[in-house]
């Protein structure tokens, strides 16, 4: 081995380990409600994120914070009724308290950047069930506030769909946390705070899963040492 390359693994060794744990990715678990499926031309009325943290000595991942906005609909938005009334959502209701996507992304993009620069990450990256849907929104809103800067990748996810299917043979998100011994009530899905926390749990479990069976680190890694 070079020296370079041995300067190079020393580096990343010296590195918080949620910095080593996903190649430099800070994963964030987030959640959105939303007017219909069209990122382009339909509301998104709720948006949650939780930020995770990796315990130095268990090596196990965890929620470290979680935040969540009722979101306003931009103006000229697309407001579904079969979306709005699945999701029981009224966007007119002024106790929602909401807020407009600029302020909400703003907010949420303060929070992931400054836990992200503590792990010592590089680039943030969504994790979400169905993960493509909830990035099309994000990434929509994103461009429609003209933030020139977003935390997270444009398009690289981690899909606890996959991974649930991969782990524990379910792909539904409540048949997931059941196969997982993770609570699940019918009654509260479908709100962005619910489901945001249930996903980062999900992905937790299946991380420190992956973990416990000597997966990350490699155990091959660990015993050339």
């Amino acid at each position: 081995m070079s020296d370079t390359v041995e300067k190079k693994d020393e580096k990343e060794k010296t590195k918080p380990l949620l910095a080593q744990r996903f190649r430099g990715y800070f994963p964030v678990v987030i959640d959105v409600e939303t007017a219909g499926f069209n990122a382009q031309t339909d509301a998104l009325l709720e948006i949650a994120a939780s930020v995770l943290t990796l315990d130095e000595n268990s090596g196990k991942i965890s929620i470290d914070e979680t935040i969540q906005f009722n979101v306003n609909p931009f103006e000229g938005a697309n407001l579904e009724p079969k979306a709005l009334e699945f999701t029981g959502i009224d966007p007119t209701n002024p106790l929602r308290g909401a807020v407009d996507e600029e302020e909400a992304l703003k907010t949420l993009f303060k929070l992931v950047r400054k836990k992200m620069k503590l792990a010592g990450c590089q680039r943030a990256i969504i994790v979400a069930h169905n993960a493509a849907f909830d990035l099309g929104f994000l990434n929509a809103a994103t461009a429609r506030c003209k933030i020139k800067r977003s935390p997270f990748h444009a398009f690289v996810s981690f899909d606890t769909t996959t991974l649930a299917g991969l782990a524990l043979g379910q792909t539904v998100l409540a048949k997931a946390c059941e196969a997982a011994k993770i609570d699940f009530n019918n009654s509260e899905a479908h709100s962005a705070l619910y489901d945001t926390e249930k996903t980062a749990e999900l992905f937790c479990h299946i991380v420190n899963k992956w973990h416990d069976l000597g997966g990350w680190p490699l155990v091959s890694e660990t015993n050339s040492e």
